[in-house]
């Protein structure tokens, strides 16, 4: 078992099978450490990128968790099911008496890649009245969620075959793959469900750089500077700024090396979402402006100090420290 502390991001390559909470399990018993957690789930049918949170780097999950993410996915037609994918019971079945159209599944991807708006499987951990969703579920409890806010950034067809779709799609945070087979079946007039998912990349997280699971020992970490160049943009501070920032007093203009609203040479993957930004401030979401993003800052050694944002008359707070000593 490793010792010690870790703060930084580790990429595993999920298999099918295990839970993203046994991937997270066997992370903490290989790295000697309860603090780790990860940044988007990944059904037990699921294989591909999952990215673990060591240390500090849980303090930026919210925001490696708003990134996009890209899959690969195959949807089978033929029957629907009510978990929406393979491990589920049959709802509704038909037999396929000739292959797809090619027009048709076409027209439907068309359709899906203009999806503004997503009604969540049933079978999910959103919580309704406190409770997941899957419980009620599993228990025939008759609920309803509402559909929620997605974007499709990109949807391309890589393969048709007589009953399956595969198709390559970057989406924002909160799109279920499931429910998009779901939404694609009924867009033809064919039962679907999803019949293998793999993830390619959570933001900029990919595979190529994850370790294979089971872990075998403590694989090096992505540094904890990286993990906020990828997710935030970054500012330098000054001596003054950083011990202010450690402090967790509001900063000036004259306490960053450079113009903190200057473009960051590691543009993030996404915008972050206005309940990220307010994260940890104590403010109420409103009808008003919301302030400047949230910025990494980093001391004059590189090393991440605080997450901050800019509030009224120019000064700049606060909203969470890192301590890696």
């Amino acid at each position: 078992m490793a010792c010690g502390t870790h703060h930084g991001v580790l990429v595993v390559d999920k298999p099918s099978g295990p839970t993203s909470h046994d991937v997270v399990q066997q992370a903490r018993r290989v790295y000697g450490t309860r603090r780790i957690g990860h940044s988007g789930t990944l059904d037990p049918l699921a294989t591909g990128v999952l990215v673990l949170t060591l240390g500090e780097a849980c303090k930026l999950s919210s925001y490696l968790t708003a990134q996009r993410k890209r899959y690969r996915a195959v949807v089978r037609f033929g029957a629907l099911t009510d978990t929406l994918d393979s491990t589920g019971n049959v709802l509704q079945s038909v037999e396929l008496t000739a292959p797809l159209d090619d027009g048709a599944v076409r027209t439907a991807l068309a359709i899906e890649a203009s999806r503004s708006q997503q009604s969540p499987p049933a079978h999910s951990a959103i919580k309704v009245d406190g409770v997941r969703a899957y419980r009620l579920a599993r228990k025939g409890t008759e609920f309803a969620l509402e559909p929620r806010p997605v974007r499709v950034h990109s949807l391309c067809m890589v393969e048709r075959g007589f009953d399956t779709v595969t198709v390559d799609l970057e989406v924002s945070k909160g799109y279920y793959v499931r429910a998009f087979a779901r939404d694609l079946g009924r867009a033809l007039g064919i039962p679907a469900h999803l019949g293998a998912l793999r993830r390619l990349a959570s933001g900029s997280f990919g595979c190529e750089e994850a370790a294979v699971f089971p872990l075998e020992a403590a694989a090096p970490l992505i540094e904890l500077a990286e993990c906020a160049r990828r997710c935030l943009p970054v500012a330098r501070l000054s001596e003054a700024g950083a011990e202010r920032a450690r402090q967790g007093k509001c900063l000036s203009p004259e306490h960053f090396l450079a113009d903190p609203f200057s473009p960051s040479p590691f543009e993030p993957v996404t915008e972050v979402p206005r309940w990220a930004s307010l994260e940890a401030s104590g403010e109420e979401a409103s009808g008003e402006a919301a302030p400047g993003r949230v910025t990494a800052w980093l001391d004059g050694a590189g090393r991440v100090v605080a997450l901050g944002r800019e509030g009224p008359a120019g000064r700049f707070a606060v909203l969470r420290g890192f301590s890696t000593g």
